[in-house]
């Protein structure tokens, strides 16, 4: 079965030598070199832009703001801009999510 998977080789020892040889050569392990972070240009990020409308005041004044996320999904946008709105306002509203233009 060793000469199927290894075939023969002249480092074989016969049967009534007690003293055994590997019929592989020795491998040493060279440590890698860790290559440079390649940096890839993105030519086109798909963005949704989301309209707010925030205020600190219950039935106050409220202000529009619009919050760019970097995603496909309207409801992970939503989500996203309603976090960064509610850090600094109360009151969050999404108005609209829409693709962005340019």
């Amino acid at each position: 079965m060793r000469w199927a998977l290894f075939g023969v080789s002249e480092s074989v020892v016969s049967a009534g030598n007690k003293q055994r040889t590997h019929p592989w050569p020795q491998i040493s392990t060279v440590p890698s070199v860790k290559s440079a972070k390649q940096i890839t240009s993105k030519a086109f990020t798909s963005k949704l832009r989301v309209k707010l409308r925030v205020g600190n005041e219950f039935e106050g004044k409220m202000y529009e703001i619009v919050h760019d996320a970097d995603t496909l999904s309207s409801l992970v946008a939503e989500q996203e801009a309603a976090k960064a709105a509610r850090k600094k306002y109360r009151f969050v509203e999404v108005i609209s999510v829409r693709p962005c233009s340019g």
